[in-house]
């Protein structure tokens, strides 16, 4: 997150127990400076910016420098009884497993993967990356579950999204085709009795995925929570996995990869 963002955030925590919120900052090479000790300069920036002692997950947000930063990363934390959950961001399985192996040699362990996956961005799957993670007992956590609001039934040919920004160049062309998939939603929202950006938010659960979705209304919280008590069913989920596939859409972003 930005340092403004982690000073508002420090603000928002002030005065209650830290045993009632997790916090998970990342580490982005691309930002760091030219100094050895970019990495603890950082991690170290982070704290004091939010008025913390720890992290509770430490993310290397791009694979920039690999293996480099998890080195770092690792000697950091190496030893330490606070140290965090540590996890990747935007990496493909080779460097995930490269990372495990370097935390590892430090008695460490990677714990968290986060990467873009939804219905229509099956990468990580396909990948191995799910079942690495599943089989090694980390936490995936996906993003873009709703693909920048092109998944949640907000948006169609006939109400596209505002012109001018990069979502609305990258996804205003494919409303048409995205137009089936989202009527399929809507069948399962209207059994499930929520609106449809919580049916793919429940679909990457059901894969057994942690969606981080991005809120800033008191309402997408309680959405967000509502999604997590709809049960799909293997059927149901199969079923949005072959629309999905059938539309073969491309929505891998200018930062990203695919997950080969």
């Amino acid at each position: 997150m930005g340092y403004r963002l982690e000073k508002v955030l420090a603000g928002f925590l002030k005065g209650l127990p830290r045993e009632r919120y997790l916090i998970s900052d990342k580490f982005t090479p691309q930002c760091a400076s030219d100094s050895p000790t970019a990495m603890a300069d950082m991690i170290e920036m982070q704290l004091k910016l939010m008025e913390l002692d720890r992290f509770d997950i430490y993310r290397i947000h791009n694979v920039w420098g690999v293996p480099h930063w998890t080195e770092e990363a690792a000697r950091y934390f190496e030893g330490r009884a606070d140290a965090p959950m540590i996890g990747v961001s935007n990496h493909n399985l080779a460097e995930i497993r490269q990372a495990d192996e370097i935390l590892k040699a430090h008695g460490l362990r990677l714990s968290a993967v986060q990467n873009h996956y939804s219905l229509i961005n099956r990468s990580s799957e396909d990948s191995g990356i799910l079942d690495y993670c599943r089989e090694n007992g980390i936490i995936f956590f996906s993003y873009m579950v709703l693909e920048q609001g092109a998944l949640s039934g907000k948006y169609d040919t006939k109400h596209p999204m505002p012109e001018g920004s990069d979502r609305a160049a990258t996804y205003n062309p494919m409303l048409g085709r995205l137009e089936t998939l989202n009527a399929a939603m809507k069948k399962l929202a209207d059994k499930y009795h929520v609106a449809i950006a919580q049916i793919p938010v429940a679909w990457a659960i059901a894969k057994g995925t942690l969606p981080i979705i991005g809120v800033t209304k008191v309402s997408h919280v309680e959405d967000a929570a509502k999604a997590a008590g709809i049960a799909l069913t293997a059927e149901e989920t199969a079923q949005l996995e072959r629309i999905a596939d059938s539309l073969e859409l491309n929505v891998i972003r200018f930062w990203e990869k695919e997950m080969k």
